[in-house]
């Protein structure tokens, strides 16, 4: 990309898009169009469609999106895929329209089958059936992709998809119910300290195994990927390394320093038993992580108790 083209971050104020836009500046790139919600409602395509005839952006960040935890994907199933499907619909089909010249759609590890082969490569895609908890979700996903997989075999459009591990970092959404485990975590053990509650109660067995990768590490895979990758494959982003729930709560009530009792709810669903992904072809295209998940954690529990958890 060239330094001044226009790039269009969608979904800029959340987790992913907030990291891209500072790895961007960080970078050199000062033509960075973006649009919050109030301004932009993505799931509106005759107002995503005059947004690009107006703006003509050269490069697109696909990072919007309707996200969530296990609870928020199993109780909230119709608006994950209406809205994530309406988002998609939208944005793909305005940059064919306005000829940009390269689209970056961010996945979601999700989109895996339950019991994939560990770790999980690429071409696992649609080859068994999906965690019922966050379905609705894997499906809006799955079907980004293969939008940019059709757009790109009937039009040539450069439409790439990035698939993510668990993701985590400044501008995390740490709402009490709707947030993803690691960012639920740190906040339910963070008030616990400050209250002084005795014990803090998880969900599940804390048997489950996951891979975190940090956002400002996601956001610079994803220039990296922009500027050096370019087929109709999906490709995973993360660290290569996982660990438990329960490896993953004991690392946070560290960080935190909470010195009370953790007990484990079992009565409460584990979700997949392991999403690993499988990040050779990351590799050998020459990018790997930077940050490790304590220094990781670190930086988010800091930034968290500056600003509490909301997003500036």
């Amino acid at each position: 990309m060239e330094k001044d083209a226009k790039i269009y971050v969608a979904g800029h104020r959340g987790l992913v898009g907030s990291a891209i836009m500072r790895r961007l500046k960080d970078a050199g790139f000062a033509n960075i169009v973006a649009r919050t919600h109030a301004e932009l409602d993505l799931e509106d395509t005759k107002a995503v469609d005059a947004f690009f005839a107006e703006e003509k952006p050269e490069y697109v960040y696909l990072a919007a999106a309707k996200v969530g935890g296990i609870h928020a994907n199993d109780t909230q199933s119709a608006d994950f895929i209406m809205k994530n499907l309406a988002i998609e619909m939208s944005v793909i089909k305005a940059a064919h329209d306005h000829k940009v010249k390269k689209l970056l759609f961010l996945g979601s590890n999700c989109i895996y089958p339950k019991f994939a082969p560990q770790p999980i490569k690429e071409e696992y895609l649609l080859t068994g059936l999906l965690e019922p908890t966050n379905d609705a979700y894997a499906i809006a996903k799955i079907a980004g992709i293969k939008m940019c997989q059709a757009y790109r075999k009937q039009y040539g459009d450069d439409f790439i998809s990035v698939m993510p591990a668990n993701l985590y970092g400044i501008d995390d959404n740490f709402h009490p119910e709707h947030s993803h485990v690691l960012p639920g975590l740190l906040r339910r053990f963070h008030e616990a300290k400050q209250n002084g509650v005795p014990e803090v109660v998880c969900w599940g067995t804390g048997s489950p195994m996951r891979e975190f990768v940090y956002s400002d590490d996601l956001a610079d895979a994803c220039i990296f990927l922009m500027e050096n990758y370019s087929d109709p494959e999906p490709i995973n982003i993360g660290t290569g390394v996982d660990i438990t729930i329960k490896e993953l709560t004991e690392l946070i009530k560290e960080t935190v320093g909470y010195d009370g009792t953790l007990t484990w709810d079992t009565s409460k669903p584990d979700g997949t038993p392991r999403k690993l992904l499988d990040v050779t072809h990351l590799h050998e295209l020459g990018w790997h992580h930077k940050v490790d998940l304590r220094e990781g954690l670190q930086k988010t529990y800091e930034w968290y108790k500056q600003t509490e958890g909301k997003r500036l």
